[in-house]
């Protein structure tokens, strides 16, 4: 996916309704209050993979900082280690995305947050650039 079709996945997430129920759909997954896109996958060497992931998406960040701003950018780190270390509930979407990314660049556009983030999910040695849309504030 180009840059060009990588906003307009955005743009169909951030206008769609979201999902009654967990699950996948035409864009992408999603549940109650948030939907996830997968915006690129890369394959190869874990390092290399990580760092054309993490150039896609920052590539893609500076593209909607021209219209929305800077992005917030933050660690889920602490998200994940208090859901794991001290039992805390983390709302979804961020309670998953901090099991599979590390850091996010997010921005509020209206009523909803947009993020994107970099994930590694399991023993798949791809990562893939996420974009996620969600009235969920982040934690």
């Amino acid at each position: 996916m180009n840059l060009a079709e990588q906003c307009a996945a955005i743009d169909l997430l951030w206008a769609s309704p979201f999902p009654d129920d967990h699950g996948r759909s035409t864009a992408g997954w999603g549940g109650p209050g948030y939907a996830v896109a997968e915006l690129t996958r890369r394959h190869g060497a874990r390092e290399e993979a990580e760092d054309r992931a993490d150039a896609d998406r920052d590539d893609l960040s500076a593209l909607l900082a021209q219209g929305w701003g800077a992005p917030y950018r933050f660690s889920l780190w602490s998200v994940h280690t208090r859901a794991l270390e001290q039992g805390a509930v983390v709302s979804e979407p961020w309670g998953w995305l901090s099991a599979c990314a590390q850091e996010l660049h997010s921005w509020c556009v209206g009523e909803r947050w947009v993020a994107l983030a970099v994930a590694h999910q399991g023993d798949d040695p791809s990562y893939q650039l996420l974009a996620v849309v969600t009235d969920v504030a982040p934690p």
